[in-house]
């Protein structure tokens, strides 16, 4: 990896955990009822450890 191509391949990276956090996220706010903190903690917590695992599966599949 070069110089110029690392903080693009950064971004790409922040941006695809990103957008996977906010569809959990939405995800499951959409399937619980009440919306208290520690549902939104759990919740956010939950989304952040499914977006790692997506992205890492997703580069498993299409090895780069």
């Amino acid at each position: 990896m070069t110089r110029r191509t690392a903080p693009r391949t950064a971004l790409l990276a922040l941006g695809e955990l990103l957008a996977w956090w906010g569809a959990l996220t939405l995800l499951w706010l959409v399937l619980i009822t009440p919306v208290y903190l520690l549902e939104w903690v759990v919740g956010g917590s939950s989304a952040a450890l499914g977006a790692l695992l997506a992205r890492a599966g997703r580069r498993a599949v299409t090895w780069r």
